[in-house]
């Protein structure tokens, strides 16, 4: 395998662009209110008090600032440079057409197994097919072994963290906001005119998404029959948590808040046990499993806390009912022309108290209502339950992750590889 000439691991201008800078206020002095006394001496005035001021209350339409954030540096926009990932990943910013708060990004990520140390073995030189990895809500790619698993397989494995996410939020912009899920088609547009262009106009794709990711790829591969070799879903979010009569009752409801204030927020509840699970192993937790010491479902994933926010990020009224809007097109029956795979875990469980099964189970969606939802996805669609996973399936524990890859490759050789 040779390596490819056109990667910069230096900034836009050849050298590394140094960390933001958090913002500071000027400093006013202000006027000397003291005078002398009979002794010539200064005397100062003592300060009046003042009644306290009520803050006044913050306005719900208003971005949320990223300012207090500092952000790695973006990666340039007309080359691949190095990724936070490190050795094998590479990145690009994709730029995109404006929206009301100003400019918009997204970032497209790559997997170089040649350059990779932890590629698998048998990794082939040259890929057959593409796969473009979609994350969910309040989260980015960071999924290594996802990406060397797929490489594996032959593919070439790309990723895009979607505007306001992750590589692609900035400073001005509220946090993972939309108002209709079909705006991600100009993100997944531009990923798809690179991978093009690297690998012909005709290679085989495989869109897979997780989560929110996952209802947003389904909603594509509708409007868009012929372009997807396969769909890969891993825990999509297809229906809202309760029932298909809380969507009924509740859409009009946060559609018509949507229309006054798209950026209220509305109240949800994050105990963050679901953020604990990826960041490893606890005392509390107990004697870790015999032989697991180094898997990172023990040690941590890692995900970076200034993309993957606990608690979760805010949920506002606009993007609660784009999301809305795309539960409702699934339960009408969606007509996705390519060969759908759904990985979900065995069962859910969520609960306002921590518990140690919530370390494989699904603690975020009710699995039961995302493989009645697959079966609205269209005419050939396979479900995949494993036992003792999360919601993301491929960070669970590595016995069930195991088990993930395997039927991952034995489902691609009978409907993706040639």
């Amino acid at each position: 395998m040779s390596k490819e000439p056109d990667v910069d691991r230096s900034g836009p201008d050849g050298s590394r662009p140094e960390e933001p800078r958090e913002r500071s206020r000027p400093l006013r002095s202000r006027p000397d209110r003291s005078r002398p006394d009979r002794s010539g001496q200064e005397r100062s005035r003592p300060a009046r008090s003042r009644p306290a001021v009520a803050e006044p209350p913050p306005d719900p339409d208003a971005a949320v600032p990223e300012d207090a954030v500092n952000f790695p540096p973006a990666p340039p926009t007309d080359r691949w440079a190095e990724d936070v990932l490190g050795s094998g990943f590479q990145a690009r910013t994709l730029p995109l057409h404006d929206d009301d708060e100003g400019e918009v990004v997204a970032t497209l990520v790559r997997h170089v197994p040649v350059e990779d140390p932890g590629a698998l073995p048998g990794t082939p030189s040259t890929p057959t097919f593409a796969v473009l990895y979609l994350h969910g809500w309040n989260d980015y790619f960071y999924q290594r072994e996802l990406a060397r698993q797929w490489s594996a397989l032959g593919a070439a494995f790309y990723a895009v963290d979607l505007r306001k996410y992750g590589r692609s939020l900035r400073e001005h912009q509220t946090r993972g906001y939309v108002e209709s899920l079909s705006t991600y088609d100009e993100d997944i547009h531009a990923a798809l005119r690179v991978v093009r262009a690297a690998h012909g106009v005709g290679t085989d794709l495989v869109l897979m998404g997780h989560s929110t990711g996952g209802l947003t790829a389904a909603l594509w591969a509708h409007r868009h029959p012929g372009a997807l070799r396969a769909l890969v879903l891993n825990s999509p979010w297809l229906e809202l948590q309760g029932s298909a009569l809380l969507r009924t009752v509740s859409s009009p409801l946060v559609s018509s808040l949507a229309r006054l204030q798209p950026k209220a927020v509305i109240p949800t509840a994050d105990p963050g046990f679901y953020q604990r699970t990826l960041l490893g192993w606890t005392d509390a937790d107990g004697p870790v499993p015999t032989g697991e010491e180094d898997d990172p479902f023990v040690t941590g994933w890692g995900p970076e806390p200034r993309w993957r926010t606990s608690p979760s990020a805010p949920v506002r009224s606009g993007w609660l009912a784009a999301v809305l809007a795309g539960h409702a097109q699934v339960a009408a029956e969606l007509q996705i022309s390519c060969p759908v795979l759904v990985l979900t875990s065995g069962r859910s469980l969520i609960s306002p108290r921590w518990s140690a099964q919530m370390r494989e189970t699904d603690t975020v969606l009710d699995v039961e209502q995302i493989r009645r939802r697959a079966l609205h996805l269209g005419p050939l669609v396979t479900l995949a339950r494993f036992d003792g996973a999360i919601h993301d399936v491929t960070l669970s524990a590595r016995p069930v992750r195991e088990r993930v890859y395997s039927e991952l490759r034995r489902w691609s050789r009978a409907y993706v590889l040639r």
